[in-house]
């Protein structure tokens, strides 16, 4: 298979890193700080394109579909850091906010050869996930051309589902594919080639919004408060007794009493403490409200 790969922005040579490699290690970082600062300013053009992708997860979610990220090396890896952080950070199951990388558990310490110009093992991979019309796909590729990320594009689409993508190259055939694509142009790496550096960084900056906004809006937010957060450790112990106190204004010890009386479960203690219900009365009110602290207070 031949790629021209000059048609690739990502892969075109960066003339203010030309001679990187005979600069001083300050100056070296200077261009490299300097070139990663254009990154967010790349993405707001795009704020549009995801505020859709994160209204439709979001919908997806509420409906008992999924988020379902799929893409090859660091691509793939960083959706399945963005997926593994929502259960502790907003209580969601592990199931619901998924990420494949081509080449499976393996590839996400090492690299897998080959596997990313697999364009049927994209579409099985999804397969064997029962993947339907009710998740959301979103395909991530700096280049915006990987086959494994098509071949799953491909299937999604067969199965009436939404597909976004995140890529660094507009005029890739992945955005031709998708409903809505987010392709944020980051111009070239100042090691060329390099898609974990600027396109990396573009990618998890957008894969922070989409999940972190989908979260906000199902209710998993409260003010800016994480209130459907793990207790996992003894720092999100400690967090739970904080959110509880900020959320109500109330002292420590009334914020312990409540997360001991509901089993440690924020949203329901900052109910309790807010509306002065019990345990079993604030979680009721919560289920009415469909996890939303804001409607259940307004309904209390």
């Amino acid at each position: 298979m031949s790629i021209d790969l000059s048609k690739l922005l990502t892969e075109r040579r960066n003339a203010n890193s030309a001679n990187i490699d005979i600069l001083t290690t300050e100056e070296m970082l200077t261009v490299i700080n300097q070139e990663d600062q254009q990154v967010a300013h790349a993405i707001t053009p795009y704020l549009p394109q995801i505020a859709q992708v994160v209204d439709k997860v979001a919908a997806a979610l509420q409906a008992g579909g999924r988020l379902i990220y799929i893409g090859a090396g660091t691509s793939g890896r960083l959706g399945i850091l963005d997926a593994s952080e929502c259960p502790p950070t907003f209580g969601t199951r592990p199931e619901q906010v998924v990420g494949i990388i081509a080449g499976g558990h393996k590839a996400i310490l090492s690299a897998v050869e080959n596997v990313e110009d697999n364009k049927a093992q994209g579409a099985m991979d999804l397969q064997n996930l029962n993947f339907s019309s009710r998740d959301v796909l979103v395909g991530l590729a700096a280049s915006g051309r990987t086959p494994y990320v098509i071949g799953a594009m491909e299937y999604a689409h067969s199965q009436n589902a939404f597909v976004a993508i995140v890529s660094c190259n507009p005029h890739g055939e992945m955005a031709q594919l998708a409903d809505v694509a987010i392709t944020p142009v980051v111009g070239p790496e100042v090691v060329t080639g390099s898609t974990r550096l600027k396109a990396g960084t573009a990618q998890k900056l957008v894969l922070n919004m989409i999940s972190t906004g989908a979260m906000i809006r199902i209710g998993k937010v409260y003010s800016n408060l994480m209130v459907d957060v793990e207790a996992t450790n003894a720092k999100l112990i400690e967090r739970q007794v904080s959110i509880v106190m900020e959320a109500t204004e109330c002292d420590r010890a009334t914020a312990q009493s409540a997360l001991e009386a509901c089993h440690r479960h924020c949203k329901t203690a900052i109910v309790m403490v807010l509306a002065d219900l019990s345990a079993a009365d604030a979680q009721a009110l919560l289920a009415k409200n469909n996890g939303y602290i804001r409607k259940a207070l307004s309904h209390s």
